[in-house]
């Protein structure tokens, strides 16, 4: 087969055969398909001009963002928002119903729900990187969809505790996989924007959930005011999850909309990072490269020491306001600021990123320094100090924007499809590991002002802090090692192999 053969029969020759012979010039070259990058099937495929404008690959770029970002926005919103619906239902009678209030049953409830994430986000991945994203995608939604619902017939606070667990589980793999479509879709330098864009939706949810559960927390009937929220967020996860089946792009290789030429665009602009778009082919050697790297250790350990902040963030904030005084509506009004602040600081990092090099260390670094602070004035500040309480409360979400670029800066420095699928698992399982640490350390004994819990907030994120300016002297140093070496970063075939960021 050669590559001036047209691109039907190469489309056709590639579906039959799992090793494909392309003449190049004068040299034939097999293709393997199965155990390299699906992406190649485009690139052998294409027989037009291979080189391209910058006007036409901003025309491509746009066309992807517009497809793909909305659906990942309003996913990864459904998610916080059925995620943190606990806080916000426990201000309406929640804990009581379901015997929360003894001990620490009400702290454990939130946290067993990032177990179930820890367990979930292996199998979520492996049927990811096996079967078509978006049909796992939309399958896995409909499902937490139901399991949400489901909370309405618990009873006690064991069945809470399981159906939180299953919830977790169900919901493991969509930051996974959006970072793996993100990485399918979009350049380096493109990828935090893109990843500061559906996580900032964790902090805009905010501002519109307390008014909606509100509006069903004053609502009158046969059931208790908190499960008419957990039967509209339900029921409305279920109908995005059905939706999903059709509108989630998958990656460049088999998205809907593309023209022959726009879809070689897509793919072949992505080989200046390196890393495949897809290889269903699960390979052992890059798991094993992957355990073995430090930058992936200490990626992991920046978000699990981060992510103890969240505990407060997404637990406890609506009741520590409470605890000030405030009505239960006030509190609820006065949840919105910290998402508004969450969710702009979520775009306007990741776009400090975009728009200027070698910033994402410090940034993430300067996200920490905020929480500090707001951790700092929640420990030490008396409870009559009520403005600067708040104003604590408000900036505690700064994290969530350091968090964002840090899936970037993991993904962007790491090549290989099993690599960077296991790399963003192994991310996932460090944030679930800090998100269910969190809610234990707010112990009911220290309420109102949790005095110990901010100390250890306090803490972690001073190192989670450190640790970003180490991992940043670690690139520094393999680069200078690198360029004694006269090695580009980059290499002709790495993208085509699908080789990984150390081979």
């Amino acid at each position: 087969m050669s590559l001036n053969d047209k691109p039907s029969e190469i489309h056709s020759e590639l579906a039959k055969n799992p090793g494909v012979d392309v003449e190049d010039g004068n040299k034939l070259t097999t293709i393997d398909t199965v155990h390299q990058d699906e992406a190649l099937k485009v690139l052998a495929a294409y027989s037009g001009e291979e080189t391209w404008t910058d006007k036409e690959e901003s025309q491509v770029r746009r066309t992807i963002d517009w497809r793909l970002m909305p659906v990942l926005c309003i996913t990864y919103g459904l998610q916080y928002y059925d995620k943190a619906m606990l806080s916000q239902a426990a201000l309406f009678g929640l804990r009581t119903d379901l015997q929360l209030l003894k001990g620490n049953r009400y702290s454990f409830s939130a946290a067993i729900f990032y177990l179930g994430f820890i367990v979930g986000a292996y199998p979520a991945m492996v049927l990811a990187q096996r079967f078509p994203i978006e049909r796992v995608a939309s399958l896995i939604v409909i499902v937490w969809g139901i399991c949400l619902i489901l909370t309405t017939a618990c009873h006690n606070y064991q069945a809470l505790y399981a159906q939180r667990f299953f919830l977790g589980f169900l919901e493991a793999g969509i930051s996974p996989m959006f970072m793996m479509i993100v990485g399918s879709f979009y350049k380096k330098n493109e990828q935090a924007l893109r990843m500061g864009i559906w996580y900032s939706c964790t902090g805009y949810v905010s501002v519109f959930s307390p008014l909606v559960n509100y509006a069903f927390g004053q609502a009158k009937g046969p059931l208790h005011p908190w499960k008419y929220m957990y039967l509209f967020s339900g029921s409305i996860t279920v109908v995005w999850g059905c939706a999903l089946w059709f509108i989630l792009p998958p990656d460049p290789v088999r998205a809907r909309g593309f023209n022959e030429r726009q879809r070689y665009v897509a793919v072949a602009r992505l080989r200046t990072n390196n890393s495949g778009v897809r290889n269903m082919h699960l390979k052992k050697e890059q798991i094993g490269e992957l355990l073995l790297d430090v930058k992936f250790w200490l990626c992991f350990f920046m978000a699990f020491l981060s992510m103890i902040a969240n505990g407060p963030i997404s637990t406890f904030v609506p009741i520590i306001i409470n605890s000030f005084g405030f009505s239960t509506l006030n509190s609820l009004l006065l949840v919105m600021p910290a998402g508004a602040y969450a969710g702009t600081m979520q775009l306007l990092i990741p776009f400090l990123c975009y728009k200027y090099t070698n910033l994402r260390a410090g940034l993430i670094f300067g996200c920490q320094v905020g929480t500090t602070i707001a951790a700092l004035l929640l420990w030490l500040l008396p409870i009559h100090k009520t403005g600067a309480l708040l104003f604590a409360c408000y900036i505690l979400p700064t994290v969530g924007a350091g968090y964002a670029v840090l899936m970037g800066l993991a993904l962007a420095n790491t090549a290989g499809y099993t690599k960077r699928s296991v790399a963003s698992s192994g991310l996932y399982i460090g944030y679930c590991l800090g998100n269910f640490v969190g809610p234990l350390i707010f112990k009911p004994k220290d309420a109102p002002r949790y005095v110990p819990a901010f100390i250890v907030v306090t803490i972690t994120s001073i190192v989670a802090g450190l640790l970003a300016l180490v991992y940043r002297g670690v690139c520094m140093w393999e680069n200078k090692k690198r360029d004694k070496t006269g090695t580009l970063e980059a290499f002709e075939h790495a993208y085509e192999d699908d080789l990984t960021d150390k081979k």
